[in-house]
């Protein structure tokens, strides 16, 4: 006789960060490549707010990064990052850096392996963005690595998010506007 075996219980969504817990998060501009694009990020109730004027020539991105994770985030419970954001109809990269447990070499890649993907915005209002971790492509300075790797959730170092003039296969970012830009990022939660 067989045996039914109850489903397993998802787990609920999980807070990552919202409202003023993203104190800490800083800006990180094309001007490290000798870009001439401006940024800040700043933390309030609301949330994340990024401010910036984006400046195509010689570089063309700005972003939000949060401080290093310390222990690096497990979420190896979950399947996906959800977003829940006031955007401009910009098309934005979400970036996550991982530790890497066994030899470290990530950390000796010049700029160092990121897990990207691409998302839109409403010009108005809340977007909220659903990420599956199996949607992640691995990528170096905004070239996708050739080469067959798999993301691991149970060591997130930082979380990062860009506008760029590159997609995340390495081309152009058919959703990429230059000149003054504002982001606010309400709320990021792990979710099933």
């Amino acid at each position: 006789m067989p045996f039914d075996v109850p489903p397993q219980a998802q787990p609920a969504p999980l807070l990552v960060v919202a409202g003023d817990g993203f104190s800490g998060w800083s800006s990180l501009n094309d001007t490290i490549m000798g870009g001439r694009s401006s940024g800040t990020c700043s933390a309030g109730p609301q949330g994340l707010v990024m401010e910036s004027l984006v400046v195509e020539e010689g570089g063309g991105f700005v972003s939000c990064r949060s401080p290093e994770f310390a222990p690096p985030l497990d979420l190896s419970g979950y399947g996906a990052l959800e977003f829940e954001l006031e955007g401009d109809g910009r098309r934005y990269k979400l970036a996550i850096a991982c530790a890497d447990r066994v030899t470290g070499a990530a950390e000796l890649i010049p700029g160092g392996l990121r897990w990207v993907a691409e998302f839109s915005t409403q010009p108005d209002g809340l977007t909220r963005v659903v990420i599956p971790f199996n949607r992640l492509t691995p990528s170096v300075r905004a070239r996708p690595l050739g080469i067959p790797l798999r993301f691991d959730p149970r060591r997130i170092k930082r979380l990062q998010l860009l506008h760029s003039k590159f997609n995340d296969s390495g081309g152009l970012n058919p959703g990429f506007r230059p000149g003054p830009l504002r982001l606010v990022v309400r709320s990021i939660r792990a979710v099933p």
